[in-house]
């Protein structure tokens, strides 16, 4: 982590002496103004990370230049202190836009500290707005495998196509929900976007939640109904798990779909609705529109514009970037550090199946996040299933024992080629620039340039 650069706002001229000389000793840039005046001036000329504010100045309440400076632009982190007994004030401070405060006298550790802890959550932050930033240029799809570039693609055509209807196949977890949106946000992401799990519902009020229901038109049913497919009217309807969906209630879609007018149930007056229907499954619902437990005409009315979904496995290559990405996401939202995964785990986490797709490798990293908040992941941290599934596939091309020292020799022998290859991919994908691959990696440059070594690459073939 880079570190910060400091501005002391302090008329104490001892104590900034000192605090400069500390702070310079931990590798901060450190700089100094004994005025409100004079602080302002070098908030603008120097552009600090973190700003240590007194709350008495000589020229004007630090309140006052707390104020300034939330007014500005990019605004630094700003950390109140305040001289014994005015714990109040700098509670007041806070509330009133300071990150984080301290009392003289001070333990200088403990300032230390609350400086890089403020500076890390400031650059988490960054890094996460920027990563959002990027996602919504790329509609939320993370990665850069030949399959995400292609179906980056697809999206693009086929969202700003004029295509009613679109039919998302792939594995559970693959992300179908989020293909839902991105191609609803490339035609009008201002419109309704709707959504509804057709397993999530009771058969008997399935209907209901689709089309509506006139007052009467059940039991329960003390007032008008208004349905998903007319709220998301000049919008769009994604339904998820559509093999889920009844065959009676099928033949009322089809009808929709070819007419884009349906009745309420219990009503007689045909509305219609301007949507684009997305319907989603992790089943192949052409077998089962040839077995018959899925109408063979839906199908084919849904299929006009189909896309298949990688598995993770298909595109291992993007790993790095979706374990980075999940990691700040999930610290950010947890209050907490980030997770480091270096080479070595990052090399399991790459070749293990994920049969849950992207959502149990978030899954994953987000429960590492909450055991391990900010530490460094080892191999042994990560769920069993995850650890093993190496050693279990060395075992088996081996044909020896785990426990066997020629075993033991290929599996290490196994883990160092799983390792480059990690590193190989996070190399190519950054085109060769380190500091971008070991970013990808979760590791430091200087790391990054060690693993190498030991593992024999050169870097020049990236």
């Amino acid at each position: 982590m880079r570190k910060p650069s400091v501005l002391i706002i302090d008329d104490e001229k001892n104590l900034v002496s000192s605090l400069i000389f500390s702070l310079e000793e931990e590798g901060m840039t450190v700089t100094a103004a004994y005025t409100g005046k004079d602080g302002l001036a070098a908030i603008e000329t120097k552009t600090p990370d973190i700003v240590l504010l007194d709350l008495k100045l000589p020229d004007q309440s630090g309140f006052d230049i707390l104020d300034i400076i939330k007014t500005m632009p990019a605004p630094p982190t700003t950390i109140m202190i305040s001289a014994h007994g005015d714990t109040r004030a700098a509670v007041e401070a806070v509330k009133k836009g300071a990150q984080d405060y301290i009392t003289k006298p001070f333990d200088l550790d403990e300032l230390i500290l609350l400086i890089l802890r403020n500076h890390k959550h400031r650059q988490l932050s960054e890094e996460v707005a920027y990563r959002r930033e990027r996602e919504a240029d790329t509609h939320g799809l993370i990665g850069t495998s030949d399959a995400m570039r292609t179906l980056l693609q697809q999206v693009e055509r086929i969202g700003k196509s004029s295509a009613r209807t679109i039919l998302l196949q792939g594995p559970s977890g693959s992300g179908k929900t989020i293909i839902a949106k991105a191609l609803h946000s490339v035609r009008d992401k201002r419109a309704p976007f709707i959504s509804v799990n057709c397993a999530s519902l009771p058969e008997n009020l399935l209907e209901a939640e689709l089309f509506g229901a006139e007052k009467g038109a059940y039991t329960g049913a003390d007032k008008r109904r208004t349905g998903l497919v007319e709220l998301a009217n000049g919008g769009t309807l994604f339904l998820d798990e559509i093999g889920e969906l009844p065959l009676p209630l099928q033949a009322k879609l089809l009808t929709f779909l070819e007419t884009h007018r349906f009745r309420a149930v219990g009503g007689h007056t045909e509305i219609e609705a301007d949507i684009r229907v997305i319907a989603a499954s992790n089943r192949d619902l052409q077998a089962e529109a040839q077995s018959g437990s899925f109408r063979e005409d839906l199908f084919y009315r849904l299929n006009v514009m189909p896309l298949s979904l990688p598995s993770l496995a298909e595109r291992r290559e993007d790993i790095p970037q979706l374990v980075a990405d999940f990691s700040a996401d999930l610290a950010l939202h947890e209050g907490c550090s980030p997770i480091t995964i270096p080479p070595e785990t990052m090399a399991l986490l790459c070749e293990y199946q994920w049969p849950g797709n992207i959502r149990e490798l978030r899954n994953t990293i987000e429960r590492l996040t909450i055991l391990h908040a900010g530490e460094v992941i080892a191999p042994a941290r990560l769920p069993p299933e995850v650890a093993g599934s190496a050693k279990t596939q060395v075992t088996e091309d081996s044909g020896t024992g785990a426990g066997d020292a020629e075993g033991d020799n290929v599996l290490a022998s196994e883990m160092a080629k799983r390792e480059a290859e990690c590193i190989r991919q996070a190399l190519l994908q950054s085109r060769g620039r380190k500091g971008e691959a070991a970013s990808s990696l979760g590791i430091s440059r200087h790391a990054l340039k060690r693993r190498m070594q030991k593992l024999g690459l050169t870097g020049e073939d990236f």
